[in-house]
């Protein structure tokens, strides 16, 4: 006699130690844009912060650095300079940023008497000198009031010289109806230390202008990071 057996079915459940895992979803790096809009500008570094504020690609922009020294001297650089490591229109955007920051140091000089805001005279002629790779002869005309009727460059030269020419300070002065100068330039090389030549050339304009009652406040000359007065050293 055969006995039936009865067969049941058993449906099998792998357990969940056995499955294999889902890929594992890989998240694309952070950019600098996500970032300086999740925690602001003190997260990116130098590079990262010039290429989102002219359009190029962060390595270019940590080119640049490399090649001209500092971002200081970035900023500062000619635009034709600029353009032969970027293009013409970045190199363009990086000249604006620098006026742009010497804009709105100016503005308030502008409003006010510069020899009771002397330190933010200052700081302005930093701003605006610092990094430019040849030297640059700037005058700063004042008014009655010792506001700043105009900033203009009269003189750009080589790194360790610039044109200055006393009788055309003197013309501009008279057709700005000028009552005072304050005269600045800077040193490439980083030192402020006024040469022989830069208190032979002062006198000269000092002279030029006396006959005129037009005052020499001062002449600053920027050198990297520092500036050296020559009234405050007695030059004048």
């Amino acid at each position: 006699m055969s006995a039936s057996h009865d067969h049941l079915a058993v449906e099998y459940e792998p357990s969940e130690d056995w499955m294999p895992a889902a890929p594992a979803t890989r998240r694309r790096p952070e950019g600098a844009a996500e970032r300086l809009a999740r925690c602001g500008p003190p997260v990116l570094t130098d590079a990262e912060a010039l290429a989102l504020l002219v359009g190029c690609q962060a390595d270019e922009a940590a080119g640049l650095i490399a090649a001209f020294g500092s971002l200081t001297e970035v900023l500062a650089q000619p635009r034709a300079d600029l353009a032969r490591h970027i293009s013409p229109s970045a190199a363009a955007r990086i000249t604006l940023v620098h006026d742009l920051a010497r804009r709105a140091l100016e503005g308030p000089l502008r409003r006010r008497d510069v020899l009771s805001s002397w330190s933010a005279v200052q700081t302005y002629l930093k701003a605006a000198l610092a990094g430019v790779p040849r030297e640059q002869f700037r005058v700063l005309f004042l008014d009655k009031r010792n506001q700043i009727i105009a900033d203009e460059v009269l003189g750009t030269g080589t790194v360790d010289h610039a044109p200055v020419y006393p009788r055309e300070i003197v013309r501009r002065a008279l057709e700005l109806n000028a009552s005072a100068l304050v005269l600045a330039h800077n040193h490439p090389s980083g030192d402020p230390t006024p040469s022989s030549a830069d208190i032979q050339m002062t006198r000269e304009v000092v002279d030029a202008t006396r006959a005129l009652r037009i005052a020499v406040h001062d002449h600053i000359i920027v050198g990297g990071a520092s500036v050296a007065s020559f009234k405050s050293l007695g030059l004048m």
